[in-house]
Order: C-alpha cells, then sequence, then structure tokens
C-alpha cells in the first residue's frame, strides 16, 4: 500500500486487547513504523521501581523521567525499547510493571511528559500506527483513521495466561482476570487522557477474532480511507 506522508493510525483499548501484536503486523502489512506507546508507560514505571520511587508519586518521578533516556531501536521489528541504554523490552512486561503501571499512567505529569514525547516521535517518523489508551483520542486526535480494540475480560485474560506461559512464567487466571479488571476500572475513570472510544473510531471487538482477521478488517478500512482521500492501495 501506497501510504501519504504525515499519516498517523492509532489502535486504543483496554489491556489485553492485542493492541501491541496487532499495531506491530498493521503497521508491517503497510511498510510503515509502529509505536508502543503503552511501552512507554511501562518503562516509566520500571524506572520508579528501580530509582526506589512510589509510582503513585508523580512530582517526584516526572522529572526523574524527564532526565531518562526513552529510546527506540527503529531498526529492529518490532522496534525494542531502551531506558537509558539497557533493552527493557522483557522487563516492562513483568507482572510487577504490570500491576503498577495504571497507577503511573494515571497521573497527568507523567503523561504530560510521554505525550510530549509520543509526538516528537511522530515528528521523526510520520507514517506511524501507534497504540495505547488515548492515542486517538488525545495524542493524535487527527490521525488519518481511528481504531478501538476491545475484548471480553475473560477472553483478554486468558491470552493474557497464554503469552506468560510461553515464556515460562505461569500465573493464575483468576488473578489475571481480576488485575485485569482493576486496569480496566483506572484506565477508564482517571481524569487525564481516560480510556474511552475516540470519536469516528472503527469499533472491533476481536473476543472471537483471531489476530489475522483483526489485521485484516484494520487494512480493508485504511484502503477505504485512502481510496476516499484519492491515495493509492495496493
Amino acid at each position: 500500500m501506497d501510504m501519504p506522508s504525515n499519516r498517523i493510525i492509532t489502535i486504543d483499548g483496554p489491556a489485553g486487547s492485542g493492541k501491541s501484536t496487532v499495531a506491530h503486523l498493521l503497521a508491517e502489512r503497510l511498510g510503515i513504523d509502529y509505536l508502543d506507546s503503552g511501552a512507554m508507560y511501562r518503562a516509566a514505571t520500571l524506572l520508579a521501581l528501580r530509582r526506589n520511587i512510589d509510582p503513585a508519586d508523580g512530582d517526584i518521578l516526572a522529572p526523574v523521567l524527564e532526565e531518562a533516556t526513552l529510546r527506540f531501536e527503529w531498526t529492529l521489528s518490532p522496534p525494542p525499547l531502551f531506558l537509558d541504554g539497557d533493552d527493557v523490552s522483557s522487563a516492562i512486561r513483568t507482572m510487577e510493571v504490570s500491576s503498577q503501571v495504571s497507577e503511573v499512567a494515571r497521573q497527568g505529569i507523567i503523561r504530560d511528559v510521554l505525550v510530549r514525547q509520543q509526538r516528537r516521535i511522530a515528528s521523526e517518523h510520520p507514517q506511524l500506527v501507534t497504540e495505547g489508551r488515548d492515542q486517538g483520542s488525545v495524542v493524535f486526535p487527527d490521525a488519518l483513521i481511528h481504531f478501538y480494540l476491545h475484548a471480553d475480560p475473560a477472553v483478554r485474560a486468558r491470552r493474557r495466561v497464554d503469552q506468560l506461559a510461553g515464556q515460562g512464567t505461569m500465573v493464575k487466571l483468576e488473578e489475571i482476570i481480576a488485575d485485569i479488571e482493576r486496569r480496566d476500572r483506572i484506565d477508564s475513570t482517571r481524569s487525564v487522557g481516560p480510556l474511552v472510544r475516540p470519536d469516528g473510531a472503527v469499533d472491533i471487538d476481536s473476543s472471537s477474532m483471531s489476530i489475522e482477521e483483526v489485521v485484516e478488517v484494520m487494512v480493508v478500512a485504511v484502503e477505504t480511507v485512502l481510496a476516499q482521500e484519492g491515495g493509492e492501495t495496493c
């Protein structure tokens, strides 16, 4: 597909809905870059844990985060995330980080820091698939197209359990369901950048869909928008 310049595609949705995997595959299909904004909030959480900072204390964490170096390695796919030169792509996926990332992400002072960084990344990578909780509603409201990807909490929990098992980590399904429901509650009720369905977003319930089916729906939607704008599709 021939993507025009300065085009952003956003994918928002709750925890465990498959946004990261789908966004990466969609970016590959379109031949453009991929930004995992959630990884940045996870890195901020990991930074707090490593510096012995209370994840709920944004006033202390924000200036530390400002001074830290968050860098994606764009030559690799998916691009790993480096925190102060350390590849933290695996470290940010632990249950310790997952259980506290919503507490970090709910704080406006932290979101301000990372939203600025996300917009800077987009200025350097103007053809971008980006996913998170507020990419379409707050960070890039004028994107080419918005998607809202969601699934039943039990389905999301089972996927997460399977993912962790594949990494050698065994967890109880009940614990993951409780964690997902807690994160959904925090993410959807926070005062800054809450999880919402962006205006005009293409709504996709992936509960009974494969990853490939979700990506195909998105590709068709992007092709339709480009055709309406007079762009070329493959």
